[in-house]
């Protein structure tokens, strides 16, 4: 389909669009009569309807899915300004004993001045010396003994500015972490409240309103899987045209072998990738998580590309922009696959419409089609190496 060249975001027909007459039929049929039995409760109850619950639900969930990549922004954050802050203190530290040892030298020499006289005029020292030898001797090791402390006195006055600047920069970044603290506690608050009004709505559901619920999310796990079938048919036909291309023009020039290599290594890294992806699924999504035991989305996809040796920030929103955007339709497996417009969820792709993902809250990594909330929650697809 064309929409599927596009560049982020990548807009499109729904997945009824592309339904053969017969499968869209039954489909619509079973819709209906889900939405029938679902709406079967008296309009005038006040209840919402299933389909009301399912979509505030999925609201929910994206909400705490968005709340916990903040966390994850405030928490690195964080990190990172107590590592600076523990750094400065530590230099502060060393830097006061230092000033402490410049000012102990400079009190020596003071006593040392008071000791030898040396503050006494030169005719008075020249009289009281034992002889013009001893006068020039003296007179020679007080002048060596002023530039030492000419000189502790100027490494006094820069260690003592330097020490200042230092302790000003630490209490800036003492300021900053506390900042960035509130941040981390308040991202946590969404998150924990997100997640306990879903909980609360689903509590509120009859075990039969659960079987209508679970029914209508295998309807869309279904239509989804048809519309990754479609996309992996496209890219076959495309793959195909490209290497029909390539063998008739047979280019052997030096680019053509470099985009060879290029496209070799990333292959081998993305096996990696994906190697380490798969040995994941199963295990749960914990929102914050990044392994071994569980993972949110952007925390699978940074150890599974790690794991490939490639470096990938911690949350989706620095993932999308490390590396190169392609379109939906040259997607390969090991690029990223980023969803919904605040970017805040990424499923690592494994080829013919399908990914590896940590979906949500109470779900586990596991393989799903990229589609499995619609075509127009893709955003982009990003190729990290």
């Amino acid at each position: 389909m064309a929409s599927q060249h596009r560049k982020p975001r990548f807009p499109g027909t729904r997945v009824a669009g592309i339904r053969t007459p017969a499968l869209a039929t039954a489909a619509l049929t079973s819709v209906a009569l889900l939405s029938q039995s679902a709406n079967a409760a008296p309009a005038d109850d006040g209840k919402p309807s299933l389909e009301e619950v399912e979509k505030k639900v999925d609201d929910l969930y994206r909400q705490a899915e968005s709340a916990t990549e903040k966390y994850n922004a405030a928490k690195e954050k964080t990190t990172k300004e107590r590592g600076r802050v523990d750094g400065l203190l530590d230099d502060v530290a060393r830097r006061t004993q230092k000033l402490n040892a410049a000012r102990e030298e400079l009190g020596s020499f003071a006593a040392a001045q008071y000791r030898t006289g040396a503050s006494a005029p030169d005719t008075a020292t020249f009289l009281l010396a034992d002889s013009p030898q001893d006068y020039f001797d003296q007179t020679q090791l007080m002048s060596r003994l002023t530039d030492r402390q000419k000189g502790a006195v100027d490494d006094y006055v820069t260690e003592q500015s330097a020490t200042m600047r230092k302790r000003q920069e630490a209490a800036e970044s003492l300021a900053a972490l506390t900042d960035t603290q509130s941040d981390l506690k308040a991202a946590k608050t969404a998150v924990q409240t997100k997640l306990s009004e879903a909980r609360e709505l689903l509590s509120r559901l009859t075990a039969e309103e659960k079987a209508r619920l679970a029914a209508i999310e295998k309807e869309k796990q279904e239509a989804a899987a048809r519309k990754a079938a479609e996309l992996a048919r496209q890219q076959a036909a495309e793959q195909a045209a490209k290497e029909q291309e390539s063998a008739a023009s047979s280019d052997t020039s030096a680019s053509s072998s470099s985009s060879s290599a290029d496209s070799s290594s990333y292959t081998t890294k993305a096996e990696k990738a994906l190697a380490f992806a798969r040995a994941q699924i199963g295990k749960p999504y914990v929102w914050g998580a990044t392994g071994p035991d569980s993972y949110d989305c952007s925390g699978l996809t940074q150890a599974a590309w790690k794991a490939a040796g490639v470096s990938l920030p911690r949350t989706t929103y620095d993932q999308v922009n490390a590396g190169t955007t392609v379109s939906l339709a040259d997607a390969r497996p090991g690029d990223l696959v980023f969803f919904y417009d605040d970017v805040s969820h990424v499923g690592i792709y494994i080829g013919n419409g399908m990914m590896i993902h940590a979906p949500k809250p109470g779900a586990y990594v596991r393989e799903e089609s990229i589609y499995y909330d619609g075509e127009s929650g893709i955003y982009s697809v990003v190729r990290p190496a």
